[in-house]
């Protein structure tokens, strides 16, 4: 199970938290999904919900909108209480934009129609409503697709009308649930870039949840990594990839290999890794928690990119997988395995022996 564990919350340039979730547990009838958790979102932040699939990533959201009612604790939107244990406002009466996983589009209007519904909720003329909704539906690739209704539109198409309602809002939060999940590579890549840029424009706030990596990596001011009902680490992107407080963690973020190792800490961030009969000295070292008796081997996570084709260590390739503009080789060290990534195609093939070294490593805690 992930260790529950909270960073220090210092966000330098968020002055003004839009959501604070406090001591929050929230679930299904009488059976919690998430218990005791705390988390603020700043304007012009977004913080990224990254999780495996049941870790309550859309629990939160849900409770945050105000579809499911909180068990306890207590949910602040620009500063007022809108939900505690004992109740709290209905969805329409928070000033939240969301888009779903299941899309939600209304079947009896038309896409235009749809997009232009929260700024006539707004008080905004019905054309100028339609103009605006034009506007954005162009920003997405989807301008052609005005006047079709919801059946007559692919689930991909659906989703992109989805986003485009929720922009058209003008939320002071956005909640986005798996919002990426139908597009295409190119349309998901055109979608986070407007995310980000409509949303520091308007000085809005985002909670993005997602359980791709990489996405949740490129995208957010912060990662809030959720894993069994609970906060497992919270921090920037790079703290997240480069410090993380598991095993369990790191492999959520991205490639994570652990080498069984005896670390001799230096003064100036290096150490010295003996890894069976090898000596690799004044390696980039971090470590997280605490550390094992002096001379025992300890935890060390690798990332691909924490390490280099060629060098003093040796092993045998177990796998060889060419990526495109990269090959991944998994070395065998021992009765460990280590993902080795080397720009271009393969050179090797599985057996062969195959050197190479570390450029960086973090302990993980015991």
């Amino acid at each position: 199970m992930p260790a529950d564990h909270r960073l220090t919350d210092l966000r330098p340039g968020v002055s003004t938290d839009v959501l604070t979730c406090t001591a929050l547990t929230v679930g299904y009838h009488d059976a919690p999904v998430l218990t005791g958790l705390d988390l603020a979102v700043g304007s012009g932040e977004v913080v990224a919900l990254l999780g495996p699939s049941g870790s309550g990533k859309s629990t939160l959201l849900h409770a945050v909108a105000g579809f499911l009612p909180l068990h306890a604790g207590e949910i602040r939107l620009a500063g007022r209480t809108v939900a505690t244990g004992g109740g709290g406002l209905p969805p329409e009466a928070r000033d939240i934009g969301m888009v779903f996983q299941n899309f939600a589009l209304w079947p009896h209007l038309s896409v235009v129609d749809t997009v232009a519904y929260p700024r006539r909720r707004r008080g905004v003329p019905a054309r100028r409503a339609r103009t605006e909704a034009m506007e954005v539906l162009a920003r997405l690739d989807i301008a052609h697709l005005a006047d079709r209704r919801p059946a007559q539109l692919s689930g991909g198409e659906q989703q992109r009308v989805g986003l485009a309602r929720a922009l058209a809002r003008e939320a002071a939060l956005y909640l986005f649930d798996e919002p990426t999940a139908h597009l295409d590579t190119h349309l998901r890549a055109a979608f986070q870039l407007e995310v980000t840029s409509r949303q520091r424009a308007s000085g809005a706030a985002a909670l993005y949840a997602t359980h791709d990596a990489a996405e949740a990596l490129g995208l957010a001011d912060r990662v809030a990594v959720v894993g069994d009902g609970r906060l497992v680490q919270l921090g920037t992107p790079a703290e997240v990839y480069a410090r993380p407080v598991s095993l369990w963690s790191a492999r959520l973020t991205g490639p994570a290999s652990v080498l069984s190792a005896v670390v001799t800490p230096g003064s100036d961030g290096t150490a010295g890794l003996r890894i069976g009969e090898s000596q690799i000295l004044r390696t980039a070292v971090g470590m997280a928690g605490s550390r094992g008796p002096a001379g025992a081997p300890q935890r060390v996570l690798l990332r691909p990119d924490w390490t280099s084709a060629g060098g003093p260590l040796s092993g045998r390739l177990a796998a060889v997988t060419f990526r495109g503009p990269h090959t991944d080789h998994l070395v065998e060290v021992g009765e460990d395995r280590v993902l080795v990534r080397r720009p271009g195609p393969p050179q090797h093939g599985v057996g062969d022996d195959f050197a190479w070294s570390i450029d960086r490593a973090w302990v993980l805690p015991l």
